[in-house]
């Protein structure tokens, strides 16, 4: 089957000449009363053939039931046919992809929001099979008493038997009380959580279980303090102290070995420091170090990545690479062989990704113990890493395999190292014929980890493999010998518990899969039958029986997955037929297709081939006819309103109307019958008199139109609105004007006549300063002061003429503005003139059209008392003077002159003289600098306590700064100014908009600048025009910044780059509040679990 052609489908339909004839068909039923079965067929376009791959829904086509469905490869966004993955997609979670992928997978924990770091640390004491056989052995009396461990063997088992992916941690965590929000420290969890086990097992009867803590991750050292004079070892040196960890400096060590060695250091104690001997009865020098008395079968090491810096009391986490292997002996770090078999195996590695000490993400890569392969535990996903410890696939980026390294074994080091380990012997010495015997270990190397775990193994016989200690068995998986854990009894009830969650949790899974199948059975058959119906909804012939059906229902029916009833009262009329102007929301079906839909859906009502209605027919073919009658009779009278516009065919009798109703009502295009806009022909052109209007009015131009034109209007203008006297009034051409409205016009023609010769008057008398011209200024003379603004008002009101003499407002009475110059305490000036220019002998005063004071001559301000009506007395003196007064050789009468070529060309000795002294003004009364100060302080306040703000920033590439961008910065910039939001590149950099407040740090300013221009925040050097904005604990508002100000920034490059995270992390560690940890929950109450049960 060809594809159809959609060349043409988004092209306007041209109507064919059938189509054309429907006019004459409804004009000869208009005319005639009969219709007969071919008129049916042309006005119901039954005629049209079925449609075929048009792919849209043609409403000029009842055949057409394309565009229905989708194409074979297409799909919608909702509705029947959308993509089948969306429609499952709707049913919600599918609790199937929650499902544990086999029995030897483990299951991860939910992170309930930053619970990461108990997440790893749970993991870690899980895969211990000897800590899970330990819980797991406590009796139920006792966990009905201790809380935590109840929890935590409900977890356990959780993880070990359920067949969910990941297991809810959050009952766990609330019976801890902890804040699930806060991150916290790993390895003070671990401690804390320990600690309160060993408390709670306390308790317990069996004792695998009562010391299974202990038992698994207790050691001992001693702290042995010698003399270096007698030789002997302090009282204390014998006292051995429990340890459940290890905690090794790592800052400046590569390796786990260097960190051993540092943490088993011998220390020397001299000086100051020299140690009080018993034997000695003094101060002596002596050494201290710490000895391995015993290990445990879990060896924790807590590496110390977390260090305080005193200069800025905060911690800073150290990121070096740090290497470590994946066999352990510690056999020549212990201080004396008490101890046979101390090979550990790396079985846990604890990872903190992130650069902040405060924050980061946690996560653990441990080793099962039967299968030997390695996990990745992030939370609620669980990856299988392999037999590295970092595999492929490994969200750690910063670990790696460094190689294999030389492992020497334990004779050979014995007496190698006793210096070291703190034996304090160096009698023996390592023999050349030991260093032959040497092995091979892995090493790994790892920029995030946080903790290490070791686990004890035991040998069976000599060339044995090595195996774990606890309880396995050998079983053959995929060809090979795997340990397999005997393990796999729980407590009785919880396993039943377990067991009815498996049970619910596989019934969940299996409703889902039911209900899944049935909607995509549903929308499947749902498809079939849309097809199926669509397949046969054309009529083939003419004379064979057919329904009408509405095309919207139609269509909601072949999109939607539950089908409404079927309604057809849309396609309707009041007759309970069909009209023939719903053809365009209708379709022809064949009987068979309503059939089957109308006994399936119901409803109706039934509208076959013979119910089409023969009353809105008539109706139509009259309404059709009066409109093209219409529009035919306005295409005339159109003709005559475009001559009688030009003046032509003016003959007979004559009326008027409004000149803009008649244009606006030309422009009206496409009318069927009158509207709106045909009202009113003479409403603009009535007086309020019922009379007509002075044609010298406001919108009062009318024209003549003759006698049938009006008549037409008259008629469209009752028809819409039938009782508008006021909007239809007539106007013969021999209608006289309103006598009242004339003699109102001619007032208000007078008033504005005198007005225009006041303000002509005005212009006259202030020639200068109706032009804006400035005045030459002399010293000696007696000037005025008056406000700019009011000068600016005062020359838009006089220079306004024309239809606008009446738009400017009137300036303020000059009285009560002059009074408002003076503050009330000390009725001085409250504004300051404005500054005067002296160039080449020749003063003058800058021009400002809203602030300061202007200086006029005395002849304007006599002119202005006689025109505002002010008292001259109420003046504002002003006098120009020299700083140093030493010649007078331009003084001159302060009557207005014209400047004169000698004026402004005097001796070089003058100009010398003035240029030297500048002019200023002096003023009665005087200027009052106090108010003007404080109202100056205030303004400035407001304007530098902005919020959200715009300002400009340029980065400069190279030594110098263009001139452009130095004027720029340095200017004022209007607050309300319009900047463009984009960064911009120019020819000597970049430049950008930044938000800030007046409250905004110059630090928080670099800082914006170095996330956006990428400048380091110490090799910025910050300018506002010509000056260096220095420091960084000031505000833009103390180094007035202003909204809308350009400033300039260079780059020293005297620092190198680094990433803004580092300095975002260290800002974010300086305003961290006092750390909480895990002060208020149960691991650090000193009350134990067993009181608290007995007090709830």
């Amino acid at each position: 089957m060809s594809r159809p052609t959609t060349r043409s489908k988004n092209k306007r339909h041209r109507p064919d000449d059938s189509e054309g004839n429907l006019g004459e068909i409804l004009r000869k039923i208009h005319i005639t009363g009969e219709i007969t079965e071919d008129d049916i067929r042309q006005l119901y376009m039954t005629w049209k053939p079925t449609c075929q791959g048009c792919r849209v829904n043609s409403k000029d086509n009842p055949n057409c039931f394309c565009g229905l469905i989708p194409p074979s490869n297409g799909a919608r966004k909702s509705g029947l046919w959308q993509k089948m993955s969306d429609v499952i997609l709707a049913l919600g979670p599918d609790p199937c992809k929650d499902l544990r992928a086999s029995t030897e997978s483990p299951a991860g924990l939910t992170n309930l929001g930053a619970t990461c770091y108990a997440n790893s640390i749970l993991q870690c004491l899980y895969m211990n099979t000897s800590f899970r056989e330990g819980i797991f052995s406590v009796e139920p009396d006792l966990l009905k008493q201790q809380p935590v461990l109840d929890q935590l063997a409900r977890l356990f088992a959780q993880l070990h038997s359920s067949k969910m992916a990941f297991i809810d941690s959050a009952p766990f965590i609330k019976t801890l009380e902890l804040d699930n929000g806060v991150q916290q420290d790993s390895h003070e969890f671990l401690t804390l959580l320990l600690s309160l086990l060993e408390r709670s097992l306390s308790h317990s009867n069996v004792s695998k279980a009562r010391t299974i803590v202990q038992d698994l991750f207790r050691g001992s050292v001693s702290h042995v303090t010698r003399c270096s004079i007698c030789g002997k070892d302090s009282e204390a040196s014998s006292k051995m102290e429990d340890f459940y960890e290890l905690e090794l400096n790592i800052r400046g060590l590569k390796n786990l070995d260097d960190s051993l060695n540092d943490y088993l250091s011998v220390e020397e104690l001299r000086g100051d420091n020299q140690y009080f001997c018993e034997s000695c009865g003094t101060r002596v020098d002596a050494t201290r170090c710490i000895k391995l008395r015993t290990l445990p079968d879990v060896l924790n090491f807590q590496l110390k990545r977390c260090v305080f810096l005193p200069k800025t009391t905060t911690k800073k986490k150290i990121t070096s690479v740090f290497s470590f292997p994946r066999k352990l002996d510690m056999g020549r770090r212990l201080s004396e062989p008490s101890q046979s078999d101390l090979v550990y195996d790396l079985s846990a590695v604890l990872i903190h990704k992130g650069t902040a000490v405060n924050s980061g993400h946690y996560v653990a890569h441990i080793r099962d113990e039967h299968m030997d392969q390695w996990w990745e535990f992030d939370d609620e996903h669980v990856l299988k890493l392999g037999d590295h410890p970092f595999g492929e696939g490994s969200s750690s980026s910063t670990a790696k395999l460094l190689g294999v390294e030389p492992l020497v074994p334990l004779s050979c080091y014995r007496s190698a190292d006793s210096a070291v380990n703190g034996n304090h012997s160096s009698d023996d010495q390592m023999q050349p014929s030991d260093l032959n015997i040497v092995c091979h270990t892995e090493t790994f190397s790892s920029a995030d980890a946080y903790m290490l775990m070791y686990n004890r193994r035991s040998s069976k016989k000599a060339g044995d493999k090595p195996c774990t200690r606890y309880s396995t068995i050998e079983v053959e998986i995929d060809g090979k010998l795997v340990s397999k854990s005997d393990d796999n009894t729980l407590p009785l009830h919880i396993a039943e518990e377990i067991n009815k969650l498996n049970s619910s949790f596989v019934d969940a899974c299996h409703q889902y899969k039911l209900k899944k199948e049935k909607e995509v059975e549903k929308i499947t058959e749902r498809r079939l039958e849309v097809k199926s119906i669509l397949s046969e909804a054309a009529v083939n012939s003419l004379e064979d029986p057919y329904f009408w059906i509405s095309a919207d229902w139609l269509r909601q029916w072949a999109d939607s997955i539950t089908p409404p009833v079927l309604d057809n009262t849309s396609i309707q009329c009041l007759h309970g037929r069909v009209p023939v102007s719903k053809v365009s929301i209708m379709k022809r079906l064949s009987a068979n297709a309503w059939t089957k839909l109308l006994s399936k859906y119901g409803g109706g009502p039934t509208l076959a081939n013979c119910d089409f209605c023969i009353d809105c027919l008539m109706d139509g073919a009259h309404t059709t006819v009066r409109a093209e009658d219409y529009r035919d009779r306005r295409a005339s009278m159109k003709e005559l309103a475009e001559a009688a516009l030009t003046g032509k065919g003016l003959d007979g009798t004559l009326y008027y109307v409004s000149r803009a109703w008649l244009l606006q009502w030309l422009r009206k295009k496409n009318v069927n019958s009158p509207c709106e806009a045909d009202a009113g022909p003479t409403a603009s052109i009535r007086c309020p008199h019922g009379l007509l209007l002075p044609e010298q009015a406001a919108g009062a131009k009318r024209l003549l139109v003759p006698e049938s034109l009006w008549l037409f209007f008259f008629e469209s203008s009752n028809a819409v609105k039938p009782d508008d006297v006021v909007g239809c009034s007539t106007f013969p051409a021999d209608s006289e004007t309103c006598a009242q409205c004339k003699v109102e016009l001619t007032e208000v023609a007078c008033f504005e006549d005198s007005l225009r010769a006041s303000k002509l008057k005005q212009r006259q008398n202030h020639e200068k300063l109706a032009l804006g011209k400035s005045i030459a200024l002399s010293p000696g003379c007696k000037y005025y002061l008056l406000p700019s603004s009011w000068l600016t008002k005062w020359r838009s009101y006089i220079t306004a003429s024309g239809k606008n003499i009446l738009s400017p407002a009137e300036p303020d009475g000059l009285e009560g503005v002059l009074d408002t110059l003076k503050c009330e305490m000390h009725l001085r000036l409250l504004e300051r003139p404005l500054e005067l220019i002296n160039r080449r002998g020749v003063i003058a005063q800058r021009a400002s059209a809203t602030d300061g004071l202007t200086i006029i001559t005395e002849s304007d301000w006599k002119s202005f008392c006689v025109e505002w009506d002010c008292p001259e007395a109420k003046g504002i003196h002003a006098e120009i003077e020299f700083t140093n007064r030493m010649t007078n050789k331009l003084v001159r009468s302060c009557e207005e002159m014209p400047v004169l070529e000698e004026h402004l060309n005097p001796d070089d000795e003058v100009i010398d003289e003035l240029e030297s002294r500048p002019p200023i003004i002096k003023t009665s009364p005087e200027i009052c600098e106090y108010c003007i100060g404080e109202r100056e302080s205030c303004e400035l306040m407001q304007k530098l306590n902005y919020c959200n703000e715009d300002i400009c920033v340029f980065l400069v590439r190279g030594k110098e700064a263009p001139r452009s961008i130095i004027e720029a910065s340095g200017t004022f910039s209007e607050q309300d100014r319009r900047m463009s939001k984009r960064s911009r590149k120019t020819s000597f950099g970049n430049s950008l908009n930044l938000k800030v407040s007046g409250s905004t740090s110059i630090y928080q300013l670099k800082m914006m600048i170095w996330e956006s221009l990428g400048v380091v925040k110490e090799n910025q050097i910050l300018h506002k025009g010509s000056s260096v904005i220095d420091g960084e604990s000031a505000t833009l508002a103390d180094m007035n910044i202003f909204p809308g100000d350009v400033l300039w920034v260079t780059d020293s490059e005297l620092h190198e780059n680094r990433d803004i995270a580092d300095e975002l992390s260290e800002q974010k560690m300086e305003v961290q509040p006092v750390e909480e940890g895990f002060r208020g929950t149960l691991l650090t109450s000193n009350i134990t679990t067993q009181l608290l049960v007995q007090e709830w």
